[in-house]
């Protein structure tokens, strides 16, 4: 009795079972105001050019609308303390890209793209719906901290062997089916730098010389993660790439300031980014001509050559105005072969205007806002890296897209989130939302039940983290 009683007072207290108030109705209303918001854009276009509502239009909202009923059912069964907001925000914003995109097609009827988005909009969805399902704790994916750098490299690396696309190696393309494995490394390398920078944020804190006002750490800890970010930034410029290079170098950045709480990292980032940025523009001819452009759009309009389409991007948001032109009233489709892709932001401008643009960006920033809440409310370190990784992912990649065809900062070429044309983009996409619905679910568990068992895998790697 006695050594039972011992062992019963030396055990750990069950957690307690407070029933999670999942807010699950809040995010079907969402849902539902997300799909019509889209079927009506979808059906203002076809009456703004031709008078009538587009036939398919029941179609495209009963599709979308049981997307995202099966999505939030498989949240509401398997995530039922998550974010209420995340969802919606995927649905609304792959909605909207459809309907853009489907305007397009109008004008360009030869080269019709938004059946091919759906499709990739499917497949994202069943994705977002296989994580969440499959993957109960966010922490398993620390088992594989150097399967996904591997993996990612493997990624990065097998586009050079492919012909180049519009002046870059970034795409794998066989008997007419093409991806981009670029986006998918990028979600490898957060869950990478996640997992390395939590196991060993105390060395990367504490240890090595100090160097003025920065404490820098020993090479045998910072060596693998430079290294591994070296080797897939050299890839990507070898591509030509430069929109993603810039993409891991910022994620690499954020992560290492928030794993060590150092601000010295922030400045030798944007050192290095000025120094790399210089040494490129100058070096690549394809950098300097886009530096060029960015510097002086409207030189080939003086030189009798006709509008950029930089240019042409600037004409199309100065039409927009405040309230837009109206979606299917636009004249964005003069910027040429990459109004559906690099700048589909452009027609958003023009035909919503700037009300419209701003709601848009707002919906991206409580995108990444939801994400670093969820990465504070975690207490486990790999779990707030890889919230604040993911969501940086989107606010880097919003801010580089939206720089670029504004005139702020020169043009890199990538994929707006949800709203631009590419099927590995709008994958990837809904992957990242599926993370950040699963860390949420489990920063809510934590504060109503206590944290839940690490696995024992996890233990190990946890030692020199974040508390």
């Amino acid at each position: 009795m006695s050594k039972a009683g011992n062992t019963l007072a030396s055990a750990d207290p069950p957690p307690p079972t407070a029933r999670l108030t999942g807010r699950r109705g809040v995010e079907l209303a969402l849902i539902v105001l997300a799909v019509l918001l889209s079927v009506y854009g979808y059906c203002a276009v076809g009456l703004a050019r031709n008078g009538t509502v587009p036939p398919g239009a029941a179609g495209y909202g009963a599709g979308l609308g049981v997307l995202a009923l099966v999505a939030h059912l498989a949240v509401r069964w398997r995530a039922p303390g998550s974010d209420p907001v995340l969802l919606p925000i995927g649905v609304l914003l792959n909605g909207l890209g459809l309907v853009l995109i489907y305007r397009l097609d109008l004008e360009t009827p030869g080269d019709p793209a938004a059946p091919t988005q759906l499709i990739w909009s499917t497949l994202g969805v069943a994705l977002f719906i296989g994580v969440v399902l499959v993957l109960r704790d966010h922490r398993v994916l620390q088992r594989y901290t150097y399967v996904s750098v591997t993996v990612a490299l493997v990624l990065l690396t097998v586009p050079i062997l492919f012909p180049a696309v519009n002046g870059a190696r970034i795409w794998i393309r066989v008997a007419g089916f093409s991806i981009q494995p670029g986006e998918f490394a990028k979600v490898l390398l957060a869950v990478f730098f996640a997992a390395y920078l939590a196991a060993n944020r105390s060395a990367l804190t504490y240890a090595g010389r100090r160097v003025w006002k920065l404490q820098l750490p020993t090479g045998r800890v910072l060596g693998p993660i430079v290294a591994v970010w070296l080797v897939s930034v050299v890839v990507l410029v070898l591509e030509r790439d430069l929109g993603t290079s810039l993409l891991f170098f910022g994620l690499f950045v954020v992560m290492l300031y928030v794993a060590t709480g150092r601000t010295g990292w922030i400045a030798v980032g944007l050192l290095l980014a000025s120094l790399g940025a210089v040494a490129v523009g100058r070096l690549e001819p394809h950098v300097h001509h886009r530096i060029e452009t960015w510097l002086h759009p409207f030189a080939s309009i003086e030189a009798g050559e006709g509008p950029n389409q930089i240019a042409q991007s600037l004409f199309a948001f100065a039409e927009g105005g405040t309230l837009g032109t109206g979606l299917g009233l636009g004249h964005s489709v003069l910027i040429g072969f990459a109004v559906k892709s690099d700048f589909i932001l452009a027609t958003a401008g023009e035909e919503l205007g700037l009300a419209g643009l701003s709601a848009i960006i707002l919906l991206y920033g409580l995108l990444v806002e939801r994400g670093y809440r969820a990465g504070l409310a975690l207490r486990d370190p790999f779990g707030r890296l890889l919230a604040v990784g993911l969501a940086s992912l989107v606010a880097l990649q919003v801010f580089v897209i939206a720089g670029g065809v504004t005139g702020l900062i020169p043009l890199t070429g990538m994929a707006m989130p949800f709203l631009a044309q590419g099927g590995s983009s709008v994958v990837t996409n809904w992957a990242i939302v599926a993370l950040l619905v699963r860390l949420s679910d489990s920063a809510r568990q934590q504060d109503a039940g206590g944290p839940r068992p690490v696995p024992r895998d996890d233990r190990e790697n946890d030692g020199g983290a974040l508390r």
